[in-house]
């Protein structure tokens, strides 16, 4: 099995072919903040899949704060492009949990930590995070976080 890079990579190809302009500037924008993010810092390298995964889910969340703002200022038209961008870029990421989800993996990694009190947010954000895996956005993570430790 290829990468992830190669899967979008493979999937522009196929988009171009098949002449669907949305996908095609959609991949070609993912891919160009890949190569953005493997030549930044001090040396140029390869992303690995979770790297790519964080990028691509980065990109999601431009395109879905993009969409609502765009809302909120009348733009329909616009809006609803941004919205479609991130539907593309929502096929390459992991489902994402439920809040029921998130509740249960919370849970369970404050109580392996031991973690209690407002004191300990830090700590437990980041050993909540790590178990949700990139599989929640950190708002939500961080919302559950809050409320179990207040």
């Amino acid at each position: 099995m290829g990468t992830l890079k190669d899967r979008l990579n493979d999937d522009l190809h196929a988009a171009m072919k098949s002449r669907d302009e949305l996908i095609t500037s959609t991949l070609r924008m993912a891919l160009a903040a890949v190569r953005t993010a493997e030549v930044a810092g001090v040396e140029a390298r390869e992303l690995s899949d979770d790297e790519v995964l964080a990028v691509l889910t980065k990109e999601t969340k431009k395109r879905r704060e993009a969409a609502a703002a765009f809302a909120g200022a009348g733009r329909a038209d616009q809006a609803a492009k941004e919205t479609a961008e991130g539907e593309v870029l929502d096929r390459y990421l992991p489902k994402q949990l439920t809040d029921e989800e998130i509740a249960e993996i919370v849970g369970q990694a404050l109580a392996a930590g031991g973690f209690s009190g407002k004191a300990q947010i830090g700590p437990a954000m980041k050993a909540a995070q790590a178990a949700v895996a990139g599989r929640a956005e950190g708002g939500r993570v961080a919302a559950e976080v809050r409320r179990r430790l207040s």
